[in-house]
């Protein structure tokens, strides 16, 4: 099992950038996949980013890929969503979520094993 907990949230204008965080504890982190969803009021949990247990490989929603970023450090226990030019369309719960199966079908969240509790994120104009 691994335990993970989301931070970096907050409220920042349009055209502004925010970095969340997960750190893992418990089993080896560096054995899950991870990835990141968002969720709007109202609206289905929805798919950012996914990376490989390395990091080496990422994925992204296609609306998202040119300015979310995925990264990770397993020293540290930590996956990372970097967020530039922000926009309301964005305000969200994020959450990262670890797949220990190394799901092929990264963007559907009923494949991840764990979640963290999720931050928000609200982006003004």
């Amino acid at each position: 099992q691994v335990q993970l907990v989301e931070s970096g949230g907050g409220t920042v204008q349009a055209g502004g950038s925010l970095r969340l965080s997960c750190e893992g504890s418990g089993r080896m982190f560096d054995s899950f996949a991870m990835g990141w969803f968002h969720q709007a009021p109202g609206k289905e949990r929805e798919f950012v980013a996914h990376c490989n247990w390395s990091g080496h490989r990422t994925e992204y929603a296609e609306s998202l890929k040119d300015r979310f970023t995925i990264s990770r450090d397993n020293a540290k226990n930590t996956v990372y969503l970097q967020m530039n030019n922000l926009n309301p369309e964005d305000t969200a719960v994020y959450y990262c979520a670890a797949d220990q199966t190394w799901t092929m079908n990264y963007w559907n969240h009923s494949k991840y094993d764990y979640w963290g509790q999720g931050t928000q994120v609200t982006v003004s104009t």
